[in-house]
């Protein structure tokens, strides 16, 4: 073989773990690749004498006629393993390098072990979870800091976790029951030094800019904070191994952040989220570790949990489990923002708000640089004047798609003091502006409202007397009473049970939205993919049919493509790594969610045509 079929053979693999410079796969993945390489590979070995025992990871060169056999031999055992030996072969020269790295206090150490072998793998399922924690964890934010065993170690310190049987290690505890067996739970509090996951969502959701007190239920060592209090939020906490005697108070957010994994008692369980619940005013926020049945096999039992190797407690959840145990323990809506993260709002009005939000478009309004024919000469000069006053009143009115309260725009006082009245000044923004912006305006957010309904159904939600204002006065404009919008709602939440109609509607997306796929199945209709971009642009029958199933995962940060599944009433989120760079980016998270069991799938995916790489990115972006 020379170095030109070499390369153009590399190129062709389409699995393993895809760097700029190579390609390292398991020996497991050999069988996927083309044989002549597989051949050369073990060629290679048997020349060398390197034994099938002291290599399992082969590294193939994009830029040269060069492999390596490297041995790491606790691939399936360690999170994260270290290399023991590599064997580098130079195959232009005929020349090879031995390293023996097993008395190196700081190894090279693989990550993404789940990219190395095929999809179809028993431990496929397990490598991604372990991946989409450190993810989560934001561990994987500088890569170039992450590849050698100290600097990794250090890295998973300075984010405030530690590995317990290969898995990220977080957790704060309550005092444990003398009669029972005895947990060490004070080991579970780990030192961290930037916000945790559910402090995070917190502040991306807006809830940390200042107007709303927090109390941290379990807070272990207060990492949280002391980072909270150096950005002056009102923030105080409680935990029973290292503040115990602090008060508990109430406040406008309460964070109990995985502290329920490690009570060893159910009702102890309970009792914990139900005394966070009575401290809380506006939002609490709760949050467990999740694991998948094939990683906690392999340790002892314990009650419904499980012992790790450090002597702790830990009761891993499901999406869908965690959901069911916060809803039965409180009595109240769970809602999904992240993977092992709810929100449980006692503020109705807030939730709401939030929930709106989430269904919310946005629309690029194009200002006429001249107004249209104004008969009065003195009101041209009055916008000629007042341009700034009178355009930020245009834009709140297209925001709403209707005439602003005066509670609704903060410079209602000006306006009136030079108009007489906020509607007079509506009136005269619809002769100077262009009326079809409006037109659109008021379109889109009837349809934003009525997907928020429709949603909120498909949740079973329990109906609120108290609406906010503002949506009242959206219900009475856009559709005259509550009764009307709700049925409205009520028909559009039912036809994403009509197969027909979901048909109608993703053919027509398919060839409205700017990129997707419409794949067929005995020449039926059978999915549409598109990217989460462009999920605004949907019809709103498709936007609560997506909406719905969301509420059983949370938000999509991590997620680029998303599939309908036309006659099953399922939905599948597709997270690729490197999306926006790479030609044919990775695949490394799959979620299957089933609306009719109300159920989530980590990494448990349909296996039609299933592709570990996105050949088709082109024809999605």
């Amino acid at each position: 073989m020379d170095a030109a079929l070499f390369s153009k053979l590399v190129n062709k693999i389409e699995v393993g773990k895809k760097l700029p410079d190579a390609i390292y796969l398991h020996e497991s993945a050999l069988c996927n690749i083309p044989e002549k390489l597989t051949n050369v590979i073990n060629a290679v070995s048997k020349a060398l004498k390197v034994s099938k025992e002291d290599w399992n990871l082969v590294k193939l060169s994009r830029k040269s006629f060069s492999m390596s056999l490297l041995h790491y031999p606790t691939f399936f055992t360690e999170s994260y393993p270290a290399i023991k030996q590599s064997v580098t072969v130079n195959l232009e020269k005929l020349t090879h390098k031995i390293t023996d790295y097993s008395n190196y206090d700081n190894p090279p150490i693989l990550h993404r072990k789940e990219t190395m072998i095929t999809s179809d793998h028993h431990c496929y399922d397990e490598f991604c979870l372990i991946t989409q924690e450190g993810e989560q964890a934001g561990l994987y934010e500088n890569p170039r800091h992450i590849g050698f065993k100290a600097s990794w170690e250090a890295i998973i310190h300075s984010h405030g976790y530690e590995l317990v049987d290969g898995r990220l290690f977080r957790n704060s505890a309550l005092l444990s029951d003398p009669n029972e067996q005895k947990i060490d739970r004070d080991k579970t509090a780990i030192v961290r030094y930037e916000l945790s996951a559910p402090m995070k969502t917190m502040a991306k959701n807006g809830f940390l800019e200042g107007q709303y007190s927090i109390f941290d239920y379990g807070c272990g060592r207060g990492d949280d904070l002391r980072e909270l209090e150096a950005h002056g939020l009102d923030a105080l906490g409680w935990d029973p191994n290292f503040l115990p005697d602090a008060e508990k108070l109430n406040a406008d957010l309460v964070n109990i952040g995985f502290v329920i994994n490690v009570i060893e008692d159910r009702n102890e369980r309970i009792e914990a989220l139900q005394g966070a619940w009575e401290l809380t005013d506006k939002l609490l926020v709760v949050s467990a570790m999740l694991a998948n049945e094939s990683y906690l096999a392999q340790f002892t039992p314990y009650k419904d949990g499980i012992i790790t190797s450090r002597n702790t407690f830990q009761k891993y959840y499901n999406q869908s489990e965690l959901k069911i145990f916060i809803e039965l323990s409180l009595d109240e809506q769970a809602i999904a923002v992240a993977p092992g993260i709810y929100f449980v709002f006692k503020d109705k009005e807030i939730e709401q708000e939030f929930l709106q939000n989430r269904h919310r478009r946005s629309h690029s309004w194009e200002h006429k640089a001249q107004p249209i024919d104004i008969k009065e000469a003195s009101t041209k000069l009055l916008f000629s004047k007042h341009s700034e006053l009178f355009e930020s009143f245009w834009e709140s009115c297209l925001l709403l798609g209707r005439c602003p309260s005066v509670g609704e725009f903060s410079k209602s006082s000006e306006l009136i003091d030079l108009v007489g009245t906020i509607k007079k000044a509506f009136r005269l923004c619809k002769s100077f502006y262009d009326v079809k912006d409006l037109t659109i305006a008021q379109q889109m957010r009837k349809e934003d409202l009525l997907v928020y309904f429709a949603v909120s159904l498909f949740g079973k939600r329990k109906p609120y007397k108290h609406q906010p204002e503002q949506t009242k006065r959206d219900i009475k404009e856009f559709f005259g009473t509550n009764t009307i919008a709700q049925t409205q709602a009520t028909e559009l939440l039912f036809q994403i049970a009509d197969v027909e109609k979901i048909e109608r509607e993703c053919i027509e997306a398919n060839e409205t939205l700017p990129a997707s796929v419409l794949d067929y199945e005995h020449e039926h209709p059978h999915s549409l993919t598109f990217h989460k971009q462009y999920l605004d642009l949907l019809s709103p029958l498709l936007r609560v049919y997506v909406s719905s199933a969301l509420q059983l995962y949370g938000e999509l940060d991590d997620i680029q493509l998303i599939k309908i599944h036309i006659t099953s009433g399922k939905l599948t989120l597709l997270g690729y790594e490197d999306f926006e760079t790479a030609e044919q980016p990775r695949l490394k998270e799959r979620v299957k969610i089933k609306m009719a069991e109300q159920d989530v799938d980590f990494f448990d995916y349909i296996k039609t045509a299933t592709f570990p790489t996105l050949k088709i990115k082109n024809l999605l972006v």
